[in-house]
């Protein structure tokens, strides 16, 4: 929980794995480390999140804080019934037709991310990718599924970096108040957008969403609950549910660009391949969500008493699941700390599993599956212009700020694509 340990945290994943794949580390708290052990959890529906009575137990006071509370209202922490309907309300704009049919809108929308860090980067000058590409590609996507205006789209960086400091697994009274704020902000905004779309509905998931909260009959709004069918959301749940979807559809997919660009300028045989066969994307994906997940961990609550990996666990257990440290567990991944693009079937547990597996998951992916190669692709000279700062963050890893410089584009200068052999890497 150190900064330190918050930047590098893998040292500390293999001391805690000597102790076996979960760990307990309190009466009833426990660590899990393992990658079987961790996909057993996330299945078992004797584990869920923390509902509002187990908050009133470990959280006294949780409701008067605007971050949690709003956190608290949406899917990501809620169980079923609550959570299998919310879900169901928006898993119409994350179809397999839906997503591919987003990849000629995504290549467009970082073709011209691109162009502007050649612009940027005239001359030799650093560029941070953070801001010029990991940020307004996949925020970019996120808010054309909403309807958010493209205007507007700059504000939420900071607002969702505010706010996503209270799903840390330790939070201080400072950074709460800081994700309070974000909260407060974010709120403001939606309910602003609810209003928008009440009175002029559009082809969006926001106007989804608000017919779902208003229903066929208008006096039903304000109803606390959903109704007989299940199909309704309740004002908090609407406003709860919207910030969620933006927030964790950039978030997790900024991370993922920028941890992954800095590997593959580290391996630079492993980039070169990717360069010369960008149908590799899909493999590469996967390793890099494995080797570095953008998402490190999530917590869960047990209803039963269990037994995993060779510890009874008891009721009302709170355990923390490693994502980033199963991802690299050698039962699972031998020689786990080397970046490895050719392994088999390799499915990190980077986006969860079981009934919290990540909405957008399909969607970060296709990001990522296009976003890599076109780098790779326009900006062959690409290169690490300094070190990276990294946020000090645990459960969201990724960086504050990524300097690059962008070389020559493709084209311009020497041939500096593939260098030779490369071509006939085959994963």
């Amino acid at each position: 929980m150190s900064p330190a340990g918050r930047v590098d945290p893998y040292p500390t994943y293999e001391q805690l794995r000597a102790h076996g794949p979960v760990v307990q580390a309190g009466p009833v708290f426990y660590l899990v480390t393992g990658y079987a052990e961790a996909d057993e959890i996330l299945r078992d529906a004797r584990f869920g999140v923390m509902d509002d009575d187990l908050r009133d137990q470990f959280m006294p006071g949780w409701r008067e804080s605007p971050a949690v509370l709003s956190i608290s209202r949406s899917m990501l922490r809620t169980n079923p019934p609550d959570h299998s309907r919310m879900r169901r309300l928006a898993a119409g704009a994350f179809t397999p037709r839906r997503i591919n049919a987003m990849r000629d809108v995504i290549e467009a929308q970082a073709d011209e991310l691109v162009d502007g860090m050649l612009a940027a980067g005239r001359d030799g000058a650093p560029v941070d990718f953070m801001a010029g590409f990991a940020y307004p590609l996949p925020v970019g996507v996120i808010c054309a599924l909403l309807g958010v205006p493209a205007a507007d789209r700059p504000l939420f960086r900071r607002w969702a970096a505010d706010l996503t400091g209270v799903l840390e697994p330790e939070t201080t009274p400072e950074e709460l108040a800081v994700a309070d704020r974000g909260a407060v902000e974010l709120r403001d905004y939606f309910t602003e957008l609810v209003r928008a779309r009440r009175r002029a509905p559009g082809d969006d998931l926001t106007s989804a969403l608000v017919q779902a909260h208003d229903g066929p009959d208008p006096a039903a709004a304000d109803r606390t609950r959903a109704g007989a069918d299940g199909a309704r959301l309740s004002a908090d749940e609407l406003l709860a549910n919207l910030i969620v979807l933006l927030v964790a559809g950039f978030e997790t997919t900024t991370n993922l660009l920028g941890n992954g660009l800095v590997v593959l300028l580290e391996h630079p045989r492993e980039a070169a391949a990717l360069r010369a066969h960008p149908e590799f994307a899909p493999a590469y994906v996967e390793e890099l969500l494995r080797y570095d997940s953008p998402v490190q961990l999530t917590s869960r609550m047990s209803t039963a008493p269990s037994r995993h990996g060779g510890l009874d666990l008891p009721a009302v257990s709170w355990l923390i699941v490693m994502l980033g440290a199963a991802n690299r567990d050698p039962r699972r991944y031998p020689e786990p700390a080397r970046f490895d693009p050719w392994r088999p079937q390799p499915h990190p547990l980077s986006f969860g599993a079981g009934p919290h597996y990540c909405l957008g998951a399909a969607l970060a992916r296709l990001e990522a599956q296009v976003a890599f190669p076109l780098l790779l692709r326009r900006l062959p000279g690409l290169a690490l212009a300094g070190t990276p700062e990294r946020r000090v963050r645990l459960t969201l890893r990724g960086y504050a700020t990524l300097p690059v410089t962008v070389g020559d584009p493709a084209g311009a200068g020497a041939d500096r694509g593939t260098p030779a052999g490369a071509a006939g890497a085959t994963p």
